[in-house]
């Protein structure tokens, strides 16, 4: 069994699974490139994928560790890469040792998500000059990130066939294309509706983009993930704001004030589109303050006045 007709079945194979994301599929496939480029190197006789043991693959892990440099995240995310491939060659009946079941993935360390003050995203947005068209979009842009808890590619790629203003919803389409119904509020409704009526109405939409809500001005074309990320950029500067900032930091401040407001957990992971409840889990950093104002407020013994 050699690797280069293991890595073609492979492919085909996450091709079938519709849940995996291109990038997804694409960074498995460098992984198991990565493990075969290193065997080669290592050994003057290869082994072939069926002859791999254990201790090939906790070696790779030493050598992307040491002679890479690599993070433990990093490592974590390449070594899924492998787990991968082997799982697939086990369900095609091509091999019956998993390698991979002896070795264990190295610790993530997660960490805490930059999140902004309800009354520094008002900042933000009041920091604008709304009287240009292009700002004004920028703003609802904003909001509409804030009150849906969107990633920037779900906001480039939102549609005017996905709204559904009437009951207050929009439907989203999140990696591997999977469709969610998310709530969205009166002000980014009342937002959206100015901006298409009063602004988007009088661009030159080009073939193609007659769908998507936010268009560039001149062009009329979809915006871009890059051009999202440099106008949050420079919107927070005009705001005085130092945090370091990108559109994932409206989501996650969507999460966070979600939860600190007593919004289920379940309910939080549905919205964001979340497959595990534990990529949730970590907006249950609330800071301190938050925490202990709780208790101040709920707990019988605080409550008591002395």
């Amino acid at each position: 069994m050699e690797w280069e007709l293991s890595l073609i079945g492979f492919k085909h194979f996450l091709l079938i699974d519709k849940s995996l994301s291109n990038n997804t599929l694409d960074a498995y496939l460098r992984d198991v490139k990565s493990f075969h480029d290193y065997l080669k190197e290592t050994f003057i006789i290869h082994p072939s994928p069926a002859e791999i043991q254990t201790e090939h693959v906790k070696q790779f892990l030493i050598f992307l560790n040491e002679n890479k440099k690599m993070t433990e995240n990093s490592q974590a995310r390449c070594l899924s890469g492998i787990r991968a491939f082997y799982n697939y060659l086990q369900y095609e009946d091509l091999m019956q040792y998993n390698p991979l079941n002896l070795v264990e993935s190295p610790r993530i360390m997660r960490k805490l998500p930059q999140i902004l003050s309800f009354e520094e995203i008002e900042m933000i947005e009041n920091a604008m000059d709304v009287s240009k068209p292009e700002n004004f979009r920028n703003k609802a842009m904003i909001e509409t990130l804030y009150s849906c808890g969107l990633r920037v590619s779900e906001l480039v790629n939102l549609k005017l066939s996905n709204l559904r203003f009437r009951d207050q919803i929009i439907f989203v389409y999140g990696k591997g294309n999977k469709q969610r119904i998310v709530p969205i509020g009166k002000y980014a409704v009342n937002l959206i509706k100015l901006y298409i009526n009063d602004i988007r109405i009088h661009l030159n939409v080009q073939k193609g983009h007659e769908d998507y809500v936010f268009l560039n001005q001149k062009r009329g074309k979809q915006l871009t993930r890059e051009y999202v990320f440099m106008m949050i950029k420079r919107a927070a500067e005009d705001a005085g704001i130092q945090k370091i900032i990108s559109p994932h930091t409206f989501r996650h401040s969507f999460a966070t004030h979600l939860l600190e407001g007593g919004a289920d957990l379940r309910a939080i992971q549905m919205m964001l589109g979340h497959e595990s409840i534990t990529t949730t889990e970590i907006y249950t950093h609330i800071d301190r303050q938050y925490l202990a104002d709780t208790i101040l407020s709920y707990h019988p013994r605080y409550k008591i006045k002395c």
